[in-house]
């Protein structure tokens, strides 16, 4: 450790936010350009060096976190670089939208604010790529192995880089017509800028690995052609199934997904479209889900001009500091977080029956009622308790001209034919099964991310990424020297 006294000389800083009124105006990223780097030798200094450092089991990843932040303290950007991306493909990425468990386990969290870890991996990375350390890395001689990636988000990213890099030949095949999966169009450009995803593109295109986009398996060319084709296959096709609101009055026009709603807000971004068909501009809008999907929903709307935006969330509103009984250090906490786009809200009062950021807590929704042309004009609520159990004499309606319903996934989309085509096994929860070495029921077919765990974070998307590549690469091969940082089984850590 550079500065032994640095985490009591040295109050935490964050990457400082632009104002409000000003970004709100715009879809640029939502940090103040070129601030970070100015703070963040000093921030790298509060990490104590710790003998056990519980913020490597706090990260799926196993991050090299102390190893890192003291080559940023000495501003060694090469080898803090080096480190870095030794274990995490992207860490650009997660350096921007990661909720960084590892904060939470961070030791300095037990009676101090955390080293900001997330910020000096962002820093890290974008340095990076500003000086040149980041050159696609082809592999010296080709296996003669053959390997296709359903899927091309973090997990089919991180797998196809990995299994690429190893010297076998990867197709990644994406039914959008560009690849990213969410990190292209359910991330809002305002959480991270697409160039960030581009240049990882084009590094991956020159190490070899080849995307095949408007493409969907199952549909545009048969499972069972393509596992015909491929030595291995795996499926990183995400959790896209959208769980539904089998409400009184769902039928109602202006009820949507959020993963209807925000695609089309990136691609006006994107240049494909002028406005989106969508579009919260001038109505009244009522997202009914609290988690970082209804937040995603909630910045898009306020920068669309939307007359008014309300978050429903089903839970109490959380503490501010951490249950030690309940949820105890180094284990993630709920507690109360204030998102950039609930900064908005709350800064111009987006929500006229919230409190302060825009989010109504423990409301469930009851039913929705329209006009005689069909189209939702109310959405009526109720305040529940700690049972999700009605309040009596609670119930009360918000105006709402758009509805997005952002409550999670269940699993995989089967709409293609994928799931039934290839003839996969399925776990109760709808997702596909696997065994210990990330395989299904397919010989020669193996399933990894939230299409096989359900609905997780980034972070476990590529650890699950880079842990199937190797168990693809023992597959082709009878060995691998590719790192597994998890197994199928492994969870975050809990009480």
């Amino acid at each position: 450790m550079a500065d032994p006294k640095g985490f009591m000389t040295t109050p935490r800083q964050e990457w400082p936010r632009r104002p409000v009124g000003e970004r709100v105006r715009d879809w640029d990223e939502v940090y103040v350009p070129g601030a970070l780097l100015p703070i963040i030798s000093e921030q790298a200094d509060r990490c104590m060096d710790c003998g056990v450092p519980f913020c490597h089991d706090a990260c799926p990843l196993g991050n090299l976190i102390p190893e890192w932040n003291d080559l940023v303290s000495r501003e060694d950007w090469r080898a803090a670089s080096d480190r870095l991306h030794a274990t995490n493909n992207f860490p650009e990425f997660t350096g921007r939208l990661c909720p960084a468990p590892c904060e939470a386990g961070c030791v300095l969290a037990i009676n101090q604010p955390a080293v900001t870890i997330k910020n000096v991996e962002c820093a890290v990375a974008d340095r990076a790529w500003a000086e040149g350390f980041t050159p696609p890395r082809p592999p010296d001689r080709l296996s003669g192995r053959t390997v296709a990636v359903i899927g091309s988000g973090p997990t089919g990213l991180a797998a196809a880089q990995q299994l690429t890099r190893a010297g076998h030949t990867v197709a990644v095949f994406e039914r959008d017509d560009r690849p990213g999966g969410l990190m292209r169009y359910g991330i809002p450009a305002f959480k991270m800028e697409k160039h960030h995803l581009e240049r990882r593109l084009e590094q991956m295109r020159a190490e070899g690995t080849k995307f095949r986009t408007s493409t969907a398996v199952g549909r545009d060319v048969g499972a069972g052609e393509l596992r015909a084709r491929y030595d291995a296959v795996v499926i990183a096709t995400g959790a896209t199934a959208w769980r539904e609101l089998p409400v009184p009055g769902r039928e109602l026009s202006g009820i949507h997904q959020a993963m209807e709603y925000l695609p089309l807000a990136n691609r006006v971004c994107e240049g494909d479209i002028e406005a989106s068909p969508l579009s919260a501009a001038g109505r009244h809008v009522v997202i009914v889900g609290g988690g970082d999907t209804g937040a995603d929903c909630l910045g898009t709307a306020v920068r669309e001009g939307a007359a008014s935006v309300t978050q429903l969330d089903i839970y109490a509103q959380p503490e501010e500091e951490r249950d030690e009984d309940s949820e105890p250090w180094p284990t993630y906490p709920k507690i109360y977080r204030l998102s950039a786009a609930h900064q908005e809200a709350g800064e111009l009062r987006t929500a006229p029956a919230a409190d302060a950021d825009a989010r109504l807590f423990a409301a469930s929704t009851l039913r929705f009622t329209g006009d005689a042309e069909g189209r939702v004009r109310w959405l009526h609520l109720v305040e529940v308790d700690a049972a999700r159990r009605p309040r009596p004499g609670t119930e009360r309606r918000l105006p709402a001209g758009l509805v997005l319903l952002a409550l999670g996934f269940s699993g995989p989309d089967r709409a293609d034919g994928l799931v039934d085509q290839l003839g996969l096994d399925l776990t109760p929860r709808g997702t596909v099964a696997r065994d210990a070495g990330f395989a299904t029921n397919v010989p020669g077919v193996f399933a990894a991310g939230d299409a096989a765990r359900g609905q997780s974070l980034i972070v476990w998307a590529i650890a699950e990424g880079r842990a199937v590549a190797a168990a693809v690469d023992r597959h082709l091969t009878g060995s691998s020297s590719l790192p597994a940082p998890i197994g199928p089984y492994d969870r975050p850590m809990t009480v």
